[in-house]
């Protein structure tokens, strides 16, 4: 074996370092050769990097082939690109593949289930796209995701309304769209759902949006389910149960359903059950006391993703395990039959196929105290840094199989001392024109944009099948003064 010998020419620009000194080894692994974990894909058990060759030189240097057995253990293959052969980039494959994953997920445990994206969490035309061939039905709050998910022709009997303050006019508009379901927030809302239902001549199927009173572990400003909430109708005093009979009443209105939405980003799974068992045993009361059968619930999303190494998100199996769990044994212990099972991921489906690139203008250095690394954008495109203090592993993606070794903060380019991507974070050393990828934004980051300072909001680029094609344009100068008169 000492004699063995790689025989024809090396690659070029392939990363490489010679055999470490003292090895034996007939082969051996370049030091900075990532190791690929299983929650780079959130539907994966094990990652395997098949193959690696240089692909062109731009915006990507080499193309990969990945194979991932999933937590279903059935094998896929995913298409990756990378800068420098260590820092990869999943296409657009990805997205699809989380939500067949969900919905197998359910529909495997609970045959009865549908799930719907929240699209709060990142929509344009090519995501409603996408959800719509997925199977998937579309959570909207607002009048400007159900114009986007109408311009596209997504069907409206699979699209959900959600909102605390749906104005007349929103409400005037999904019902004249024939949307699906409207999920319920308040007496008011009831009230002008029946006015423009009964004067349009339907009847409309809604959901009543109930506070379980479930305390998530979360941040505090993304908490839905506590009972000091703007969201539904309070279980205190027996409220949402009284309110029950009101829906009842109405005539131009239908009770499909219950909803509960307990917040955003959670690791611990074990609210869900406390939300469903106290949902559960709503639907129960109101099938004894006013009988009514209630046919659906809707239990939200809220599941977390890994934003940082140190992050240990559940999978997707696993929140499907403990719904679908708690649901069937709630039912079983209330006697009551189960209903069509709902969830609506949002985060969980789009976060780690979204990469943000800036490019490093200014380097400022105070000594003895923080070296800051300014981008050309900031808190207009990413404002949950300055609003949560949320964390991030960015990269120098030019220089990403080098060392971290320096300490920076990457600070925006906006007028406020709180506009950072990530504060004193080890990173590679960088340089004025270095490209600084920070991943894990595509949920609430581009939806959450704002044009500050008057910053023109990024392009919103897809990657597929080795091809990348801008499918929201950058904003212009002329964009931000249209309006104006």
């Amino acid at each position: 074996m000492s004699n063995l010998k790689i025989v024809g020419p090396a690659l070029p620009d392939m990363p490489w370092e010679e055999r470490p000194v003292g090895s034996k080894e007939i082969m051996w692994r370049y030091s900075a050769n990532p190791i690929i974990g299983r929650d780079a894909l959130s539907t994966s058990n094990s990652i395997f990097n098949s193959a690696v060759i240089p692909f062109k030189k731009g915006e990507y240097n080499y193309a990969g082939v990945f194979r991932c057995d999933d937590t279903n253990r059935r094998m896929r293959l995913h298409v990756g690109f990378s800068v420098d052969g260590l820092k990869w980039d999943i296409d657009e494959a990805d997205l699809r593949h989380r939500m067949e994953a969900y919905r197998e997920a359910f529909r495997s445990r609970y045959e009865n289930s549908d799930i719907i994206y929240a699209s709060k969490a990142f929509l344009n035309k090519e995501v409603a796209r996408i959800a719509e061939a997925e199977g998937l039905c579309l959570d909207v709050s607002g009048g400007g995701e159900l114009a986007c998910a109408r311009s596209v022709d997504f069907p409206m009997e699979r699209v959900f309304v959600h909102g605390n303050n749906k104005t007349p006019r929103e409400l005037e508009e999904a019902i004249s769209a024939g949307v699906g379901r409207i999920v319920l927030d308040s007496r008011i809302e009831l009230a002008r759902v029946n006015e423009i239902a009964g004067r349009l001549g339907v009847v409309q199927d809604v959901y009543m949006r109930i506070t379980p009173g479930v305390e998530a572990d979360t941040h505090e400003y993304i908490r839905t389910g506590c009972e000091d909430s703007k969201f539904g109708f309070t279980m205190r005093e027996d409220f949402a149960f009284r309110c029950v009979a009101d829906v009842l009443a109405t005539p131009n209105v239908r009770l499909a359903g219950l909803h509960c939405h307990i917040g955003s980003q959670i690791f611990a799974l074990h609210s869900y059950p406390e939300a469903v068992e106290v949902m559960v045993d709503l639907m129960a009361r109101i099938e004894r006391e006013y009988g009514i059968r209630i046919g659906e619930l809707d239990v939200g999303g809220g599941l977390g993703v890994a934003y940082t190494a140190a992050d240990r998100p559940a999978s997707i199996d696993q929140f499907a395990e403990t719904v679908t769990s708690a649901v069937h044994e709630a039912c079983a212990r209330h006697g009551v039959a189960e209903p069509r099972l709902l969830a609506e991921p949002g985060r969980s489906l789009v976060a780690n196929a979204g990469v943000t690139l800036y490019t490093v203008g200014i380097i400022k250095t105070l000594p003895n105290i923080r070296k800051y690394v300014a981008v050309d954008g900031g808190m207009s495109d990413n404002v949950r840094t300055a609003l949560y203090h949320a964390d991030y592993e960015p990269v120098v993606a030019n220089k990403a199989g080098q060392p971290r070794t320096e300490i920076v903060t990457i600070a925006g380019k906006h007028c406020e001392s709180g506009d950072a991507v990530v504060i004193d974070m080890p990173l590679q050393h960088v340089d004025v024109g270095d490209i600084v990828a920070v991943f894990g934004t595509g949920a609430y980051n581009h939806t959450m944009a704002s044009n500050y300072n008057g910053q023109p909001r990024p392009a919103i680029v897809f990657v597929k099948d080795g091809k990348a094609r801008v499918t929201t344009r950058r904003e212009t100068y002329d964009d931000l003064m249209s309006r104006d008169i």
